[in-house]
């Protein structure tokens, strides 16, 4: 499920020789020699560099998957519909039961918030139940011969070498999801090396069958991400029909008092005494969320907007809130009506990234300032109104 993975900087530098040499395309076979050769040069033996890359083959299915996440283009009311069910919730619940002790230590470890991780674990492989079977090597090579971000996958292909230097990762064997993550959290190599915690005190980390193991890793995890102890991440709120929607969306950050001066109030409990965005996901007519800065960890997890969205706020509902306010936002643009607007605002020169259908930050903020030209309200939600206007 995770859009783009999160690496850890003792995997990312590359040297200036091997960045000179090619970093991906071209023949697969060439290319496996050239992680050979740089395996070697970072001080493995010639043996343990043959025996790690003798299988390693290229994978048209990681490919195809690589390149069909489509689902990012639903809006979020039905993405997050989608993704969290009754069922959901209350598995949820169970799990939560089951391993308090365990939630307490990450609790009282990291500042994370069981319902955090509980949402994170259902969203990744529905507690553990659906752990992908791709073959991990397999996946992290040809994802580093794709030219597409072989900056990102072509460290973890060395952090998996580390990995099975230690005993910890089969080539042959160790499978996972597409992108080459690891787990009941999906966690990639590097991940795993730098924020592997042994929670059941077997004397191993072990991400597919442990959930102490995988609990307790994906806390440490967030912790090294920036995870603020003790510290809300999303608060639904109740928001005036005559603000200033222009102060919406990630860009603004304002304090709990000047929200609450503006007519924004929590929909249950208090506001947080902490500086805070207005989420709007579906415009001014659909549900309102107050951002709090641990809010922001969640995109060094997954960059979907749509995603870190719905994650979040399931964090919440497992933790006992209400069910958020739908309201009656406004129509929202088919994935092709999405891609006339990015070109359409890429023509305006605005830097909406790629034209790929999908209402990111960047299409979110060329949005609002589109909105505010042409005296429209200002909530960053994309309709036909203002597509026809330009």
């Amino acid at each position: 499920m995770r859009l783009l993975p999160a690496l850890t900087a003792a995997f990312l530098t590359v040297s200036t020789a091997t960045t000179a040499a090619a970093q991906c395309g071209g023949s697969f076979n060439s290319f496996v020699n050239g992680l050979k050769k740089e395996a070697m040069s970072k001080g493995y033996s010639k043996g343990t560099v043959d025996k790690f890359f003798s299988s390693a083959r290229q994978d048209p299915k990681t490919i195809k998957a690589d390149r069909s996440q489509g689902v990012f283009q639903m809006p979020f009311l039905d993405f997050s519909q989608r993704l969290i069910s009754q069922n959901r919730i209350d598995v949820g619940r169970k799990k939560a039961k089951q391993y308090a002790s365990t939630f307490s230590r990450i609790e009282k470890q990291y500042g994370v918030s069981r319902g955090v991780l509980l949402a994170f674990w259902a969203f990744e492989t529905d507690y553990g139940a659906f752990q992908g079977d791709f073959n991990t090597l397999n996946s992290l090579v040809t994802l580093a011969h794709d030219c597409r971000r072989p900056e990102l996958f072509r460290p973890q292909v060395f952090a998996a070498l580390e990995l099975y230097k230690r005993g910890n990762f089969s080539p042959t064997k160790t499978t996972g999801a597409w992108a080459g993550e690891i787990g009941m959290v999906q966690m990639l190599p590097a991940d795993i090396i730098e924020n592997g915690v042994d929670g059941d005190g077997d004397g191993k980390v072990s991400l597919k069958t442990s959930p102490q193991d995988a609990l307790m890793s994906g806390g440490k995890m967030l912790s090294h991400l920036g995870w603020r102890k003790n510290e809300p991440w999303l608060q639904e709120v109740v928001v005036p029909s005559n603000l200033d929607w222009s102060k919406s969306g990630l860009d603004t950050t304002l304090s709990a008092k000047q929200w609450a001066k503006m007519g924004v109030k929590p929909r249950e409990g208090k506001l947080a005494n902490l500086p805070a965005s207005l989420l709007l996901p579906q415009g001014r007519k659909g549900p309102a969320f107050l951002a709090y800065p641990n809010y922001s960890v969640y995109f060094e997890w997954n960059k979907s907007f749509v995603y870190v969205t719905t994650a979040a706020y399931f964090a919440n509902r497992l933790e006992g809130a209400k069910r958020y306010d739908a309201g009656n936002p406004d129509p929202g643009l088919s994935g092709n009506q999405m891609k006339q607007l990015q070109k359409k605002l890429k023509a305006r020169g605005h830097d909406v990234g790629k034209v790929d259908g999908i209402l990111g930050k960047l299409t979110r903020r060329a949005v609002q300032a589109e909105q505010v030209r042409l005296g429209l309200p200002a909530d960053a939600w994309p309709t036909a109104q203002l597509l026809n206007a330009l």
